[in-house]
């Protein structure tokens, strides 16, 4: 493969990566904020959450511990993709020296 075929793939691989990681920044956000909502109400209060397409009648104390539970999961995955972007891109810059590759930006 050439060398301006590969910068190409690992431009696209970094950029959707960055995508991802923007899209579940989102999501957490998301999360958080009903967290934040629903915190502070009497854990038996009425409350509905959509799953799958399906709203559902639970009650705040029942949504809340899963809710928490997808955060942290996001959050996650989230650290897990900033991490392989930091890799992706150290090799990339490796790369990048190794078959002697400048970028040029064009203004």
């Amino acid at each position: 493969m050439s060398s301006s075929k590969t910068k190409k793939l690992t431009d696209q691989e970094l950029q959707n990566i960055a995508q991802k990681i923007g899209e579940l920044e989102s999501e957490a956000d998301e999360h958080k904020a009903v967290i934040d909502t629903l915190s502070p109400l009497n854990g038996d209060r009425k409350c509905f959450r959509l799953v799958n397409g399906v709203l559902l009648e639970r009650t705040v104390k029942d949504v809340l511990p899963a809710l928490q539970t997808n955060h942290d999961g996001v959050k996650n995955i989230m650290n897990n993709l900033v991490h392989s972007y930091k890799t992706k891109e150290e090799e990339f810059i490796a790369f990048q020296k190794e078959h002697n590759i400048k970028v040029i930006s064009r203004s």
